[in-house]
């Protein structure tokens, strides 16, 4: 199995613990992953990596597409991609409503008909065959709308992209799951049980697949995430359970969170209800004691050595029936790392 590093890092301040990628890098690990929410950015930490590693590919796990252009993302692709001899891997997402409305102040609209037209504009440009255009729903290129000057014209890239970039998407419905089958190269789902990543995941990107002629598969990464924490449980799974409370509970409205959707698929909908009210309810502690270990357990590695050993054999025989190609791991413990590279690597 390929084993990635999330650096997934929020806070008043931008920092990257280099000496810990460095040290996935020599363990083996094939990737590392920058994200962004409200706050620093996912290229810049991912363009700092790059610099300071050699042989580690870094992607990014998401940049935001309402936050750019497709045009200015393949930009950025291609640049990081030819800077660091092809180590690159481009993650792409929609974001949310409140983060797309309430900090970029752009529509969020239909995210799965944008990240199609937004997808297929990135390929154009790193396929270079042809100078750009695309006119659907949400990109017009040119651009000769209200407004416009009317001298736009159809350009194509000065630099020469590789049309091998790895596009991947974040997602977890089944409608998001079916797009990045669809026109994605792989997909980060959140929260994925191992001994359920046939139902929950690749039944709906394998009828995304089914879509595209000619492909396979085998030409798909399904690349879900985990923490991984070694140590005394509760101690442990504190701030796993505050986030999973925070994702479950509160991102997203009533109604319309796709993380406590996916949650009640997981099969835990009577947790999934109960966080979900408790938070809104301006309950967060309350909500995160409401996470059952059950849960926390079907998705992360959590607790003594012995404990993570035992539970890492469930993602080695997800591996071997092809449910999983790439496992993002999120942890702090240099001993962790080595202990997933003892076992899956």
């Amino acid at each position: 199995m390929k084993l990635g590093l999330s650096h997934m890092t929020f806070g008043p301040h931008a920092k990257v613990n280099i000496d810990l990628i460095k040290h996935a890098e020599q363990l083996g690990f094939h990737s590392v992953w920058t994200a962004e929410a409200y706050g620093s950015d996912a290229v810049s930490m991912a363009s700092w990596i790059l610099a300071q590693t050699t042989t580690i590919n870094v992607g990014t796990a998401i940049m935001q597409m309402p936050a750019r252009s497709p045009a200015m993302t393949a930009m950025t692709a291609m640049t990081l991609d030819h800077l660091s001899g092809g180590r690159f891997l481009l993650g792409l997402g929609p974001s949310g409503p409140q983060v797309a409305e309430g900090w970029h102040g752009v529509p969020y609209g239909k995210p799965l008909t944008r990240t199609k037209e937004y997808i297929g504009i990135i390929r154009d440009i790193f396929a270079r065959e042809q100078p750009l255009q695309h006119e659907g729903e949400y990109y017009q290129v040119p651009n000769l709308g209200t407004g416009t000057t009317g001298l736009g014209k159809p350009l194509k890239s000065i630099l020469h992209g590789s049309a091998d970039i790895p596009i991947f998407t974040a997602s977890i419905s089944p409608n998001g799951l079916r797009c990045s089958g669809e026109v994605a190269d792989g997909v980060f789902p959140m929260m994925m049980d191992p001994d359920r990543a046939q139902s929950l995941v690749l039944d709906h990107v394998e009828a995304g697949i089914a879509k595209t002629p000619g492909k396979s598969r085998a030409d798909f990464t399904n690349a879900p995430s985990t923490s991984c924490l070694v140590g005394d449980y509760e101690q442990m799974s504190a701030p796993v359970k505050a986030n999973m409370a925070l994702y479950i509970g509160g991102m997203g409205a009533r109604g319309k969170n796709f993380y406590n959707d996916y949650a009640k698929r997981m099969g835990f909908e009577e947790a999934a209800v109960k966080i979900q009210d408790l938070y809104l309810g301006g309950k967060k502690a309350e909500a995160i004691a409401a996470v059952p270990d059950e849960m926390v357990d079907a998705v992360h590695l959590i607790g003594s050595e012995e404990k993570i050993r035992e539970r890492a054999k469930a993602w080695k025989a997800a591996e071997a029936r092809g449910d999983v190609d790439l496992l993002i791991v999120g942890s702090v413990q240099p001993e962790a790392l080595e202990i997933l590279a003892d076992e899956l690597l």
